[in-house]
């Protein structure tokens, strides 16, 4: 897909309401994080659900920044259900632990890659290795687990 045919944003994807819910949210649990910034986090976390959604069998994971606003929205149990059945399947949560990290920039290229896929231009700020060492957050990935949850195994490592 060319660039310019790529959209910037993801917004649409809530409810005006929603969005600024969770842009609220992820505020309010991050020290350090003005409006402008959690605005960007949070429409990255909405092309990073719509890429996982449309993805299968790749090992996506969102940036640390990223995945301050997948938490927001997941936060948000009954809009994130709502946001995943619009993109044609569940994007399952699962966090890792030190053991099982495998945060490498082949991952997140690979995940922006995937974001392009569906439609949208990722913000490279948010993915870079300079904004994952300003703020801390948490690491997760999504699933590929199986229907009703069972089958979940950690990705091959690629």
């Amino acid at each position: 897909m060319a660039t310019s045919t790529l959209a910037a944003s993801a917004r649409h994807l809530l409810s005006a309401d929603g969005f600024n819910r969770v842009v609220h949210l992820v505020q309010r649990d991050n020290d350090g994080v003005d409006e402008p910034l959690a605005v960007r986090i949070v429409d990255e976390a909405l092309k990073f659900t719509a890429a996982a959604g449309r993805s299968t069998g790749r090992h996506l994971r969102p940036s640390k920044l990223v995945d301050m606003g997948w938490h927001a929205l997941i936060l948000r149990t009954a809009m994130y259900r709502e946001l995943c059945s619009g993109l044609g399947r569940f994007v399952d949560h699962r966090p890792e632990g030190p053991k099982t990290l495998r945060r490498d920039a082949d991952t997140l290229d690979r995940t922006m890659e995937a974001i392009q896929d569906a439609g949208y231009e990722p913000d490279a700020y948010l993915w870079g290795s300079l904004a994952d060492s300003e703020i801390h957050a948490g690491d997760c990935m999504h699933s590929e687990c199986t229907e009703g949850g069972s089958g979940c195994a950690a990705p091959p490592i690629v």
